[in-house]
């Protein structure tokens, strides 16, 4: 999974969010999410160090506000922000590049699963009809058909622990799930199923 911030990147573009108006911890991540569409959001130990390194420098300050700390740019953080201007429209581009590449990565890896579990279904219809054949006296379809709905529970587990770890992997790796990434993974998944329930009844 490619990352959203390249190394420094992060650094400057907190700074250009408390060039906007002073914030506290949970709404620059809120901030950082908003900004690449819910597929980053930052973990409090990626923040406040680089808030702490930044208050080290002398380019942000802190208060406390009740029971939040609010950051606020300083002059020379301002002028930091200025100078490195053309930089921060790089960022921006590359921000918007990554958050594509991200979503495509993971659209990517849930076709597949989807693929996949086509496949095992198709398999287990293959194999149910090649067992249509006249039953013997030690052959009862009903035993037979049972067999069958274990192997068919076995390829739908098999896909939900894979697409589960899929997602958890995103979002562990400090991704975020766009609800319209969601919806549509609800609306294949529905489509999945109503593929089946049309195979069964056909």
């Amino acid at each position: 999974m490619s990352p959203v911030f390249s190394h420094g990147d992060l650094r400057l573009y907190l700074l250009n969010l408390l060039d906007e108006g002073p914030r506290h911890g949970y709404d620059i991540m809120q901030a950082l999410a908003d900004r690449t569409g819910g597929t980053y959001t930052p973990s409090a130990g990626t923040i406040y160090p680089r808030l702490a390194k930044l208050e080290e420098e002398g380019l942000v300050t802190k208060s406390v506000d009740g029971r939040k700390t609010v950051y606020e740019i300083t002059e020379a953080g301002r002028a930091e922000v200025a100078s490195r201007a053309g930089d921060l429209e790089g960022i921006e581009a590359g921000l918007a590049d990554s958050v594509r590449l991200i979503a495509d990565e993971v659209r990517g890896s849930v076709r597949e699963a989807m693929k996949s579990l086509r496949a095992d279904l198709a398999a287990a219809r293959t194999a149910e009809r090649a067992a249509e054949t006249p039953p013997s006296t030690d052959d009862d379809p009903r035993v037979l058909s049972r067999e069958q709905l274990h192997r068919a529970d076995a390829a739908v587990s098999e896909f939900r622990a894979r697409l589960r770890s899929e997602l958890r992997s995103h979002v562990a790796r400090g991704g975020e799930l766009a609800a319209s990434f969601v919806d549509e993974l609800a609306n294949d998944l529905d489509r999945i199923a109503r593929d089946v329930t049309r195979n069964l009844r056909g």
